[in-house]
């Protein structure tokens, strides 16, 4: 969840679990929350501390076994540039069924051998989330496009998320998504003449737009008013999109994911992410249950701040300008066996007496976070039990860097 802050209008904000509508008026001096440094959580070369400078040393372990130390590129369709955190993927166009042109990446499949031909993530729990709206339908044409049943995006709307109060910035005052789905919209798309129907996560990231007029983004500097809020740079004429990606961990390894969807405004906004309703029919807190299809993805409200605190972490650090509030995803390709870019989002909160006696500090790991809970130095908000709040949010993985 990369926290982000543009000059844009109003909106409703949404606390975990109650909903409060507040309406609000940005002024053009909204504050803009920075990006995270570069590589902010990047491993340090293995020169530092050694007597030989770094082309000495090898390749890493990776390069012989992908579970081995990294880094390792798991979105294998693009080209990552970790200094500025982004990555260039294809960019694809197709249409819904009343014609209008929808332009949208690929990250993740259910056919372990389509993902493997086209470097997309394998995920079989997505096969688990065509339950009501969760996976609309689409239907391969003759030129190789898809042409989709349902799902328009709305990328007019203006992003822009305004901090609460010190000390607790979160939850924000005003937290409006820059594009927003209409009820049928969820990234999953169900491919109905392909034997065996596969499942494949395909984000939206603009809707209803030419070519032509895309193209003047080829260089960068989009129109946020035309295309999702994570992109960089839109180019149908090279086939290519470069999208913004997010830090994290992941068993302790640092590791890059790219935020499209949220189930809900509050997060979506929070994530500069697309509003997707159909989302909401994903069923959460069943974890790695049979028949389930999602992964947790765990966020803290107020660990440690302060931008040189190499403790710091949470949506209250995230939200004054921080940088990302550095969550932990659950299992991921060569660590787990039980991705899905479908994160269910459990939300917690250091409690004062865990705070009191300097438990507090930045988390990297699921158990070391369950462990905590289960001793009741972390709840949910407001002493709530820990566990789901509700919120899904798509999120595929792109890069392991341990």
């Amino acid at each position: 969840m990369r926290l982000i802050i543009n000059r844009r209008t109003s909106f409703q904000a949404a606390l975990l679990g109650l909903t409060v509508v507040l309406t609000m008026t940005l002024s053009p001096l909204a504050p803009s929350f920075a990006r995270s440094s570069p590589a902010g959580n990047a491993p340090p070369p293995p020169s530092v501390g050694a007597r030989v400078p770094l082309p000495y040393f090898g390749p890493p372990p990776s390069t012989s076994d992908n579970q081995l130390v990294g880094p390792v590129q798991l979105l294998r369709s693009g080209t990552i540039d970790q200094q500025t955190e982004t990555i260039t993927l294809p960019l694809y166009r197709g249409a819904l069924r009343s014609g209008q042109a929808v332009w949208y990446i690929l990250t993740d499949t259910t056919d372990k051998d389509s993902a493997d031909a086209l470097g997309l993530n394998y995920s079989y729990k997505l096969n688990y989330a065509s339950v009501g709206r969760g996976a609309r339908t689409a239907r391969l044409q003759t030129d190789t496009s898809l042409v989709f049943d349902s799902g328009a995006v709305n990328f007019a709307p203006v992003h822009a998320v305004v901090p609460g109060a010190q000390p607790n910035a979160f939850p924000p005052r005003v937290a409006q998504p820059g594009s927003v789905g209409d009820s049928g919209y969820s990234p999953l798309a169900r491919i109905v003449n392909i034997p065996g129907t596969p499942i494949y996560n395909a984000p939206m990231v603009a809707f209803g737009v030419s070519a032509s007029r895309l193209n003047a983004f080829c260089g960068g500097n989009p129109d946020y008013h035309l295309v999702h809020d994570k992109v960089v740079k839109i180019c149908p004429r090279d086939g290519t999109v470069t999208l913004a990606l997010t830090e994290g961990f992941s068993f302790a390894k640092p590791v890059l994911y790219l935020s499209t969807e949220a189930n809900h405004p509050l997060p979506a906004a929070m994530e500069g992410a697309t509003y997707a309703p159909g989302l909401r029919d994903i069923p959460v807190g069943h974890d790695d249950s049979a028949f389930s299809p999602v992964e947790r993805l765990f966020a803290t409200i107020n660990g440690p701040t302060g931008a040189a605190n190499p403790q710091r972490q949470g949506f209250n650090s995230a939200l004054t300008g921080e940088g990302s509030p550095l969550n932990v995803l659950g299992g991921i390709p060569t660590v787990a066996t039980d991705y899905s870019p479908l994160w269910d989002l459990n939300v917690g909160q250091w409690t004062p007496a865990a705070i009191t006696n300097g438990y507090r500090g930045r988390l990297t790991e699921e158990f070391q976070i369950l462990d905590l809970a289960r001793k009741g130095f972390i709840t949910g908000p407001g002493g709530a039990p820990y566990g789901s709040s509700g919120f899904v949010v798509n999120c595929p993985i792109v890069m392991r860097l341990l």
